[in-house]
């Protein structure tokens, strides 16, 4: 086993970090610590200023059209609840789309939704090999009712990058806001949602935007916040005199004090990121997404899930390996090769119904960060092809 640990779970939360963003939050905690928006002195003032840095950044990154309509949330899932619940109207029988790909923090909000009596759903199948939707067949699924459009853009199964543009062109043409997941996606591939026609966009700080646990956003497309309902209601440190909740942004959907900590961290990763820039990340990921699937591609009874090439994919790979449980899979990986994956349904079940994975409890995921080299994917695979070996001969 090597001396140091291997972490290959980006998919859950990226790690390591860049270096400026622990120092960012040490140096809030031992110089600011004030609360934005809570005072005149000038520690709330600049902690209010940093704040503010991180909405343009994110703006910059994603090309938004107002700095103001990056929403703070407590990661994705919470995004995607303020998303999905604040389009609907309970007093109106509304339909939705999602797909078979998508993962719980899109599927479970619906689905409460569904049991309220409040909304039907159709889920668009994808298909078994590749894990893609066919746009064509989200275009047949819209009723006059349809109110919103929900899609995990990169899968956290089966790695698969959905056409975002080809939806939301189709979505723009009648008319329905189109909701985009880009917990996997943010920060591992471009993403513009002017260009791709994303009407709200959520995503965690903690994955591949390169911020601490406890951050993330929604970025709500001007016009929409006229329909976008609020979830919650409180101290905003603006207009006090009103008892109702501010009608401007971003404070509509900000009640609270502020995750200030955790926002000047992210701000770091968020310049970390715009530095070195999203497409020299991407063109690294796939040099290891390449590096992986050489070497696996000859490992006897190893199954890999998703796209066959580096196209239409993140680096993300669920495997099987015959006789092995992907529990078993993963203990035997960190134990005897320092190697950390992720076993099990990875909060999508119907993508492991899909590819026929639901019925051995998962899979054994691989996920890639920026700080993983083609020679750590090289150990991993490796490992996989050594397990296999010790399969074999123990058969």
């Amino acid at each position: 086993m090597r001396a140091s640990r291997l972490y290959l779970d980006n998919a859950a939360t990226s790690f390591p970090k860049p270096p400026g963003v622990t120092q960012a939050m040490v140096d809030y905690a031992q110089n600011l610590g004030a609360s934005a928006g809570r005072g005149a002195y000038a520690e709330a003032i600049e902690t209010g200023r940093k704040i503010t840095e991180c909405r343009q950044l994110l703006n910059q990154l994603f090309n938004g059209q107002d700095p103001n309509h990056f929403v703070f949330t407590l990661n994705c899932s919470d995004a995607l609840n303020l998303a999905i619940k604040g389009l609907i109207d309970p007093a109106e029988k509304s339909h939705v789309i999602c797909t078979a790909i998508d993962h719980n923090s899109i599927l479970r909000p619906i689905n409460a939704l569904q049991e309220r009596g409040w909304v039907q759903a159709t889920v668009v199948p994808v298909d078994p090999q590749t894990g893609l939707v066919d746009p064509h067949d989200i275009r047949k699924s819209i009723r006059r009712n349809t109110c919103f459009i929900a899609i995990t853009h990169g899968s956290n199964v089966t790695g698969t990058i959905q056409p975002i543009r080809a939806i939301g062109q189709i979505a723009r043409e009648h008319a329905i806001p189109f909701i985009v997941d880009a917990a996997q996606s943010a920060g591992h591939i471009p993403l513009d949602v002017q260009a791709d026609l994303i009407d709200l966009l959520a995503a965690p700080g903690h994955k591949a935007l390169m911020g601490p646990l406890g951050t993330g956003f929604l970025y709500i497309r001007p016009g929409l916040e006229k329909m976008l309902r609020p979830l919650r209601e409180g101290g905003t440190g603006s207009v006090s005199e009103h008892p109702v909740q501010p009608l401007f942004m971003p404070d509509r959907y900000e009640p609270g004090s502020h995750n200030a900590i955790g926002l000047i961290g992210w701000s770091e990763g968020l310049r970390w990121l715009i530095r070195k820039t999203i497409a020299d990340i991407q063109r690294h990921e796939k040099e290891l997404i390449q590096t992986f699937l050489d070497g696996v591609s000859h490992i006897e009874g190893l199954r890999y899930f998703g796209p066959r090439g580096v196209r239409n994919r993140i680096g993300v790979f669920s495997v099987l390996l015959e006789t092995y449980e992907p529990i078993e899979l993963s203990k035997i990986l960190e134990n005897d090769f320092g190697i950390l994956t992720r076993p099990g349904l990875h909060c999508a079940p119907h993508i492991h119904e899909t590819i026929g994975t639901a019925r051995t409890g998962g899979t054994t995921r691989f996920s890639f960060g920026p700080f993983v080299s083609r020679e750590d994917i090289r150990y991993a695979t490796d490992a996989l092809a050594r397990i296999a070996e010790t399969r074999l001969i123990s058969r």
